[in-house]
């Protein structure tokens, strides 16, 4: 269940609900009693790593676990591109 985030705009009381996706937001501030909850957008506080589908399935190649590309894995294959020559032009035959 997620973590909620409100504040009362009447007395400016901030607290946290544990609630269903489902439940209706809350509107009665705990501290006032006034009518005045609204739900803050805040980031959440916890990241997903290591081995599991988040680490692995979007990523591709050498950036999966962490793995950063060094200049020798990308001159590399540029290098290869640029000693290719151009295609012979084809001449029109009558």
């Amino acid at each position: 269940m997620p973590i909620y985030e409100y504040q009362c705009k009447d007395c400016g009381n901030r607290l946290e609900a544990l609630q269903k996706i489902s439940d209706a937001p809350l509107r009665e501030c705990p501290n006032c009693h006034e009518q005045g909850l609204t739900k803050l957008v805040s980031a959440s506080s916890f990241r997903l790593k290591g081995g599991g589908w988040y680490e692995t399935d979007f990523k591709t190649g050498a950036k999966r676990h962490g793995v950063q590309d060094t200049p020798a894995q990308t001159a590399a294959p540029k290098a290869a591109t640029e000693s290719k020559a151009p295609p012979a032009a084809s001449t029109p035959s009558a």
